[in-house]
């Protein structure tokens, strides 16, 4: 066998056909090193590990030099696309993620390596989240970054993509964990955030380049946004959720498990509940995740958080007309009509203080006519 080196080893074991971390890291830590693996007789290594026909069979004398040109054509696409490779034995390879109990044997990342050896906190939750938990996930994302944290998430519709959101607009850093390869961008419609987010931080997977999105693979998807994480935050989730999976997945690996309470009539906020009856420590503001690691060095990064709506608008010099009209609004939506009953005032005089109110940023516009209190979660 021609000399080869340490990541197109590590790389041609990570593309051998069946062969999945737990296996891969076990031959590496028996022999030593990945090339002492590639050198070693396929029965030696079926006696140590049980390995899966293809494994067996793509490992063996006759095709290992096969494996080990798929690797290297690999490595030269991935240099091509700005992707790094990161081995386990890599000193850029996430600590974090090295520690857990099946970590990816390679990691490609497209974006800075060193955004993934911060103070990571992962942020998940429902796809098809409520305006409420969107707009929770965004504020916390940028109060969280605003405090030097790296947001953590999966590039989802959601909860995801509001927590990524919320990370570039405090200009932090946040991370992306695809289900698939960095050169397939999903879902579609994330585009434009999958450039801003390897601009500022980094996409990262353990699929190799051209993976589809199969939905088999969002759950091991999952361990990795748990794993580079030094904890997780869970905005709506549903009892049976992906979000729930990477909980799961950080308690497993002793990470702290942090879970935003919802309405107690939406079955989105079903398994966020759930967690908080399990003992998941229960989130009111950033300050209820910051305090946990308050052993690190947490300096504000940018601008202070931002004060509630009650307290913007004590601060915004309202009108007694405003408010009164104010005090009608929750940070729950209302509808206009709710807000003219209460308020005794006419539609007309309604609408006229809520666009007031919305340009003095202590109120906000939804669909379907309705209106809240801004919250930004940030204490």
């Amino acid at each position: 066998m021609a000399a080869i080196h340490s990541l197109q080893a590590w790389l041609a074991l990570h593309l051998a056909p069946g062969m999945g971390p737990v296996t891969c890291c076990k031959l590496v830590d028996h022999f030593g090193s990945p090339e002492k693996v590639l050198a070693a007789p396929v029965a030696e290594l079926a006696a140590l590990c049980r390995l899966r026909r293809e494994s067996r069979t793509a490992l063996g004398e006759g095709n290992r030099d096969n494996l080990l040109e798929q690797a290297q054509k690999e490595i030269d696409r991935a240099a091509g696309k700005n992707v790094s490779l990161l081995a386990l034995d890599d000193p850029r390879y996430p600590p974090l993620l090295k520690n857990i109990h099946d970590p990816p044997a390679v990691l490609y990342v497209l974006g800075d390596p060193k955004a993934l050896q911060g103070k990571n906190i992962g942020m998940v939750g429902s796809r098809a989240a409520s305006h409420y938990g969107k707009s929770i996930a965004l504020q916390m994302a940028q109060g969280l970054a605003n405090r030097d944290f790296t947001i953590v998430s999966g590039m989802a519709l959601g909860i995801d993509t509001a927590a990524h959101t919320g990370a570039l607009a405090a200009k932090g850093r946040t991370i992306a964990v695809l289900g698939c390869g960095l050169d397939v961008i999903y879902p579609p419609g994330n585009r434009k955030l999958y450039s801003e987010i390897s601009a500022s931080g980094a996409v990262v997977s353990e699929y190799p380049l051209g993976t589809l999105p199969e939905s088999f693979r969002f759950p091991a998807r999952n361990r990795i946004i748990s794993g580079l994480s030094l904890g997780i935050v869970v905005v709506e989730a549903a009892k049976r959720s992906g979000a729930l999976i990477t909980a799961q997945n950080a308690l497993e690996q002793g990470r702290e498990v942090f879970a935003v309470p919802g309405r107690i009539d939406s079955v989105k906020s079903a398994g966020t509940h759930s967690l908080l009856q399990q003992g998941a420590k229960l989130v009111q503001g950033v300050s209820d995740i910051a305090e946990e690691f308050s052993h690190l060095h947490q300096p504000v990064k940018r601008d202070q958080p931002q004060p509630d709506g009650a307290e913007k608008a004590g601060s915004a010099a309202l009108s007694s007309e405003e408010a009164a009209l104010f005090a009608c609004l929750d940070v729950y939506p209302r509808t206009l009509d709710e807000i003219t009953r209460e308020s005794g005032l006419t539609p007309q005089k309604s609408c006229e203080l809520l666009l007031l109110l919305e340009l003095k940023g202590v109120a906000e516009s939804l669909p379907g006519n309705a209106y809240r209190k801004t919250s930004a979660l940030t204490r």
